[in-house]
């Protein structure tokens, strides 16, 4: 009898396990083998929403290398400038450019006159052989000629750097002057064969001055000549 019961009551307790798992089944579905991948795409989406999220935009550098290539390509005249007189001041520390001009104008007028006066002895003290040359080739075909040059510099109205450089151990610097001059040349009688003494004119010169930075001699001379008139 007793284990009729004991029969009745497995059957009962099967009954109520196979209800639970039922219940379990429905409550939290059925694995279909999909669970990975759905897990896996919404992870993908939320990594790719925070991907998003962080972008930083950039500058197009394209652009900018461009842009740094024409800049590099377009020096100014004054930059050159300014690298000329680094490398300047780099061989002669005691090169100072506002000193420079101011000697320069007082050296334009010296030698001005000092052509103009036929003083070869100032020209060669401050030009180079060759330039000294050329103006005494000059100053003897005036004399020759019986004629006299009367040069008066009213003012040097500016005398700019253009141009410096190190050419080996020599400094080279160009100055532009801007001077009023009244120039008259007279024959063997006075008489004036050009120019006009009334007449102030305007003249442009562009002379280069150079020095050796391996010697002790301070002094620049005039190395070159030329004139945009």
């Amino acid at each position: 009898m007793n284990e009729g019961f004991q029969f009745l009551d497995i059957i009962l307790f099967a009954m109520v396990a196979a209800f639970l798992v039922l219940r379990l089944r429905s409550v939290l579905g059925r694995r279909t083998g999909n669970e990975d991948r759905q897990r896996d795409t919404s992870l993908q989406q939320q990594r790719e929403a925070d991907n998003e999220a962080n972008v930083i935009e950039l500058a197009d550098q394209t652009d900018q290398t461009d842009d740094g290539e024409d800049m590099a390509g377009d020096a100014k005249p004054d930059d050159v400038l300014v690298t000329g007189i680094t490398e300047i001041r780099l061989a002669d520390s005691k090169f100072d450019a506002d000193e420079f001009q101011g000697g320069a104008r007082a050296a334009f007028e010296m030698i001005v006159h000092a052509f103009a006066s036929a003083d070869s002895g100032t020209l060669r003290s401050l030009l180079s052989e060759e330039v000294a040359a050329n103006f005494q080739h000059a100053i003897e075909e005036r004399l020759e000629a019986g004629e006299t040059l009367e040069t008066t510099v009213i003012s040097i109205k500016s005398a700019e750097m253009i141009e410096a450089e190190m050419r080996g151990r020599h400094a080279a610097v160009t100055i532009k002057f801007v001077s009023e001059q009244v120039n008259v040349t007279r024959d063997t009688e006075g008489r004036i064969i050009e120019g006009d003494p009334n007449q102030v004119t305007e003249i442009t010169d562009i002379w280069t001055f150079s020095r050796n930075t391996r010697t002790r001699d301070p002094n620049w001379k005039l190395i070159e000549t030329r004139s945009s008139n």
